[in-house]
This record gives structure tokens, sequence and C-alpha cells, in this order.
């Protein structure tokens, strides 16, 4: 090819007139607020020259612009292709916010559904690098129809590849319905945001004052609402982040997930975890240390851990396979399960077994939170939604019983007859329908009240409960579990029987697909 002929001329100044777009100016203004641009962005992201872009020579679509004005640019504020994260393909979409705002018009909008298209028939994760202002005003409808073929798009492709959104600047209005759809949220604090309705309409309809921060901000999203999983303080290791979080997940819902060996092995029989559960049942503790003596070193990564603390969700290795924790906090709450924890919980199940990732559950739950808030608020509905979600799940599904496990809480954390495929309890385990002192409250109350000292009374009836009925011993001998394990040897027989069902099959029968009580 001539290199100095028109058309290879034109190739290049077309080239050149993309790479202008991003003027030093406003890159600066990004910057200025504690941002990256979409593609600095990228270049964090994804693996060294492994980015390939698509469309990145479109233009908007003007015709019938009435009001306002939409520039003429390249890409029309997004861009698009697929890379590689670790040498794993990935599609990807990043919103350019120094492009009219990162506003989404309808060219803008096919760029991401043709990236969503894509990654489905390839069975690719797909990811959302979103920074923009919301629906084009300036384009009407077609700005929301695009929303709506984005929306139907990531519920087709929802259970058979990964969806991450990465929220790098606002998400407002019909905008944060992507990041709600799909599986994983990352947030950065103090610079992205997410909300339906922003401060000025909040301050013009109910007359209050709200800054983005306390409206919409990573926080807020992390601690009350739980929308975001993720939080990291800056734009970088949020992305790091990310980058850490594809090691534990497959590519689609064909696939199992990567094995990473473990470089310092973790001790098969640790003597440490016969210490860390008090022999006085009303004592807290931190169930983490119990997780960080069983699973391979460094690879704890705990999923929405500002949000319904009194459940733990986290992904997690043994012997270099991934498996999905889900554990009682008994320092928060004493480990009770209420709203929060359920849905949190369930939500989590249920993608570990979209992606085939092995479910582990660490049992110390005395219950369902009582009180008046939580029954008016659907305590009934939203507790279903955990025992269907470990119901429904296929995957392997191993319980470890702690220390409490009493009542319907018993029955939802994976018990052996909702499908629980090995169920352990240690020693310290109490299995029964409510715990010792209730129990005895109830089936003892005229012997209680008529005795001289109740006290000692209800004391040596607490101890004889807690021996007779809620010993691990005798639910072992009813098989209700299958062993009473010594805890320092955990992790050898979890291993041992996650190897044990590495073949596990079931099959469901047909249907078009259940009702989860939403």
């Amino acid at each position: 090819m001539d290199i100095d002929g028109k058309y290879y001329r034109a190739f290049k100044e077309r080239l050149e007139k993309l790479d202008a777009q991003s003027s030093k100016e406003k890159i600066r203004k990004q910057h200025a607020k504690g941002k990256l641009t979409a593609r600095e962005r990228l270049d964090i992201l994804l693996d060294e020259g492994s980015f390939e872009e698509i469309d990145a020579f479109v233009v908007p679509d003007t015709e019938g612009i009435e009001f306002g004005k939409v520039e003429k640019n390249y890409g029309d504020g997004v861009i698009t292709g697929h890379g590689k994260i670790n040498n794993r393909l990935v599609f990807i979409y990043a919103q350019d916010f120094t492009v009219m705002g990162g506003s989404l018009g309808i060219v803008h909008a096919r760029k991401i559904v043709k990236t969503q298209e894509m990654a489905l028939k390839m069975g690719a994760p797909i990811i959302a690098l979103i920074d923009s202002g919301g629906a084009r005003i300036q384009e009407g409808i077609a700005s929301l129809s695009g929303y709506a073929s984005i929306f139907h798009n990531i519920i087709r492709s929802s259970g058979i590849i990964p969806q991450i959104a990465v929220i790098m600047g606002p998400a407002a209005g019909g905008a944060v319905y992507s990041p709600a759809l799909m599986d994983f949220v990352f947030m950065t604090s103090y610079t992205s945001y997410m909300f339906v309705t922003g401060p000025n309409v909040v301050k013009e309809v109910l007359n209050e004052d709200v800054s983005f921060e306390e409206l919409g901000g990573a926080e807020i999203h992390a601690k009350k609402s739980g929308v975001a999983n993720f939080i990291y303080d800056d734009e970088e290791n949020t992305i790091l982040g990310l980058k850490k979080f594809f090691s534990y997940i497959p590519s689609n819902n064909v696939e199992n997930p990567p094995r990473i060996e473990e470089e310092n092995k973790t001790p098969g029989e640790n003597k440490k975890l016969l210490e860390i559960v008090p022999d006085d049942p009303n004592k807290a503790y931190d169930v983490k240390e119990v997780i960080l003596n069983i699973v391979d070193k460094n690879s704890f990564y705990e999923a929405s851990e500002l949000f319904a603390p009194n459940i733990i969700t986290a992904f997690a290795r043994l012997d270099g396979k991934t498996i999905g924790i889900i554990a009682n906090q008994p320092k928060v709450l004493a480990g009770v399960l209420d709203i929060n924890s359920s849905v949190k919980g369930a939500r989590f199940i249920r993608f570990c077994d979209n992606y085939n990732i092995p479910l582990l559950t660490f049992e110390d739950v005395p219950g369902f939170l009582p009180g008046i808030d939580q029954e008016h608020s659907g305590i009934i509905r939203h507790g279903a939604k955990l025992l269907y979600a470990y119901s429904e799940a296929s995957v392997p599904k191993i319980t470890v019983i702690l220390r409490k496990s009493y009542g319907g809480a018993y029955i939802v954390m994976n018990s052996k007859n909702l499908g629980g495929d090995f169920n352990y309890a240690w020693p310290t385990a109490e299995i029964a329908v409510m715990g010792p002192e209730g129990a005895v409250a109830i089936l003892y109350r005229k012997e209680l009240a008529e005795t001289e000292d109740p006290k000692k009374l209800k004391a040596k009836l607490v101890k004889k409960y807690r021996d007779r009925i809620a010993n691990p011993f005798v639910a072992d001998e009813k098989g209700f579990i299958d062993e009473v394990i010594d805890p320092a040897t955990t992790r050898t027989k979890l291993i041992t029987a996650f190897e044990a069902l590495a073949n596990k099959w079931v099959e469901v029968p047909s249907r078009k697909h259940g009702n989860i009580p939403l």
C-alpha cells in the first residue's frame, strides 16, 4: 500500500482525530475530580496490549434533535471492546465522562448492546465501567429505549456469564438499574454515586437538603442499601480489587472456577481451632478467625463486608479450589438472621450456584431476630429467600455447625433435610428447637414458679437439656448430621468431602422457573 496515498492518509487522520478528542483540558478536569479517564481505567484493568476496541468511529445520531445540541464526537461517549484479564477473555464497555458527560444516546446504547451480545455468544464475562450523567435528554425516548435494550440483555445473560458493574462516577435515574441487575457492584469512595433521583429533585419535591455522598455515595450503598458489594478508596484500587475478584470465578456457567495453587500450605491439622469458640455459649467470638485458620492462606475475599455484618459472605480457596462461604457472625447481633442478612446470603448463594462454586456454611445462629419491625417488614418472606436459595442450589453444599443451631434457623442454614450434602458439627455444637434457657422456661414454667430457688433449678434443668437434647452427639446418633468432628482437623475433612462431591449431579424436574418469594 502506498503510505502517501489519500486513503491511507485518511485512515491516519481519523486515528489522529479520535486521539485528539481526549484534550488535555478534558483530562485535567477528570483528574481534578479524583477520577481516571476511561482509557486509563482500561489500561490498568486489562493485560497490556490485549484491548481490541469495537465501533471506535461511530458517531451519535443527531437527526431530529430540536432541543440542545449533540457533539459529533467519535465513539459517542462510550468505549467498547474486548481484552484479557490474567489471559482470560472479557468484554467491556467504559463510559467516557469527558464526552457529553458520558450520557447515553441511542448509538451509545447500541454499542453497549452489541458488546453484550458478543459476550453472551462467546461465553465471556462482561464488565461495565459506569461514569455517566444518565439518559441524553436531547434524544428523548430514543435514549430511554436504549436503556431498556441494555436491561433486557443483562437479564438474558443472567446466570450464563458473570456481569460486573464498576461505578466510576455518577449513575443516575434509570441508569442505576444496570448495576442493580448485574451480579456484583464495585464503587469508589467519594467519586462514585448511585441514585434514582438526585439531590436537586429531593430538594424540590421533599424540601430536604442532601449531598451526593449522603444520598448515594459508596459508603451508603455498602452499609445501608447493600447495593454495593465492594468499595475502595480510589479508582486504581477499585480496579485492582476487580482483577482479584476475577481470579475466583469462571468465565461462564458451564466452566469451573480456575484453580490456583497455594504457595504456603495451610496445615491440615490446626490446634488453634480448638481455642476460638468459647465454652460459654453466651460469649461472642469472631467467626473470621475460624475461617482464616481453615482456608488457603491469603485466599479469603469478603463480599458485602459492611452490609448486614451478622452474616459473612466471601470467596476463598480450599486446596487451590474456589469455594463460596456463608457464615453467621456471633460478634454482631449474636449472629442472628434478620431481613438484610437473609437477602444478602440468598443473593450470594444463587451467584455461587450459577457459576459452579461449591458452598461452605459455618453455622452459629440462635435464630431469627424477633421484633415488631422485623415482622412488619416481612422477615417471613425475606427469610424464606435464604431457605429457597439453599434448597435450590445444586452445587456441593457442606455445613459445619460450630455452636448454636436453633429452630427455624437450623433448618435454613443448609440443614441435612434441606439438601446439605455433608453436615458436620464441632463438639461445641448445640442443636435444638430453641436455646436451653428458653426451652426450660417454657417446659418447666410451673415448676420454676413453685420452687423456692428458681435460679438454682433453672441452671440444673438447662444443663440437663444441653446434655440430653442440644448435645451434637444426639443429632449424630439420629443421623441428622453426618459426623461430630475434631475442630483441629476441619480443613482436611472439608477438602476430602469436597473432593468426594466433585462430580455431584442433581436432576431437577422440568419447569420454566421456580417462584422465589421476592
